[in-house]
């Protein structure tokens, strides 16, 4: 017996007749007339009872069904290990970064990867994060380190790196002489962002709708280090993650009230990945020093 009389035969039993299996098939009903009738002599017993309008399984097809579904599923398995393999031998990786990036780990997973898979063809592109998630999500990029909120599309799985909240920076003599730091208060301050499409500029303008009206930045910087030295030249207060401020002895970080998503780094790709993207989450895992277990964050 050949795979196609049985994807014929669930076909027919699923559909109720053999014009609608046909139809799901695409091939004609008298094709898929003839292989079920010589299924059907091969077996040595009728599959259908046919005396009817409609096609019923008999004993013998209630019988063989779940065997044939069986044998489908475990013929689709095979194919597809198969084209793991042809897509870890063969295949190619599209990778983003966002703009900017000086995340070590990447390199050294990019670096790691390429070592591990020399036969596969490694792209990788800069861009803004907003960008890279919609190129990800529309399949024009395989995988993509990016900063991100809570709001991914839902076609896309998730491996946070980090996770902060997004915190108002200034130099570190004038944080004791200011009020608490609000939403609504930056509203009147002269502030300084990463561009829209940024991960953690992202956070802070849904937070900010929800005012209403946006809080509109007096400047945007390309970089974090360029947004710290506008402030420590009291241009303004920035908008940046918890650890970017506390790496610069100069400038503090204070949290905002009314921000209160945290700004997420993080690997974004499809949920259903090729062999190569599968195989680089892995790698990625044990750069970052992630544990296998780790699910995707929503």
């Amino acid at each position: 017996m050949e795979l196609r009389q049985l994807e014929y035969f669930v076909a027919v039993a699923d559909e109720g007749g053999f014009t609608p299996a046909a139809g799901r098939v695409h091939t004609t009903q008298p094709n898929i007339s003839a292989q079920i009738r010589g299924l059907e002599r091969e077996l040595g017993s009728a599959l259908f009872d046919r005396s009817g309008r409609s096609v019923r399984l008999t004993v013998a097809g209630r019988a063989a069904l779940p065997a044939a579904r069986d044998a489908l599923a475990a013929a689709d398995s095979v194919a597809r290990a198969v084209a793991d393999v042809d897509g870890l031998l063969r295949g190619s990786l599209s990778v983003g970064m966002v703009e900017g990036c000086t995340v070590a780990p990447l390199f050294a997973a990019l670096g790691d990867f390429r070592s591990a898979h020399p036969q596969i063809e490694l792209s990788l592109r800069e861009s803004p994060s907003s960008s890279l998630i919609s190129m990800v999500s529309d399949g024009a990029l395989d995988i993509a380190l990016a900063g991100y909120g809570d709001d991914l599309p839902r076609n896309i799985d998730s491996l946070t790196v980090i996770a902060e909240r997004v915190v108002a920076v200034m130099p570190g003599d004038t944080a004791t002489s200011i009020d608490p730091i609000t939403l609504e208060s930056l509203r009147h301050r002269s502030l300084i962002c990463l561009p829209a499409g940024a991960g953690i500029r992202a956070v802070f303008d849904a937070a900010a709708r929800t005012l209403g009206t946006p809080v509109r930045p007096a400047i945007e910087a390309s970089s974090p280090d360029a947004i710290i030295e506008l402030v420590c030249s009291g241009l303004g207060l920035g908008i940046l993650s918890e650890s970017i401020a506390e790496a610069d002895e100069r400038v503090i970080g204070l949290p905002i009230r009314g921000v209160d998503d945290l700004a997420r780094l993080g690997f974004v790709w499809r949920s259903e990945p090729s062999a190569a993207t599968a195989r680089f989450v892995v790698n990625a895992r044990a750069t970052f020093g992630l544990a296998d277990n780790a699910g995707p964050t929503p």
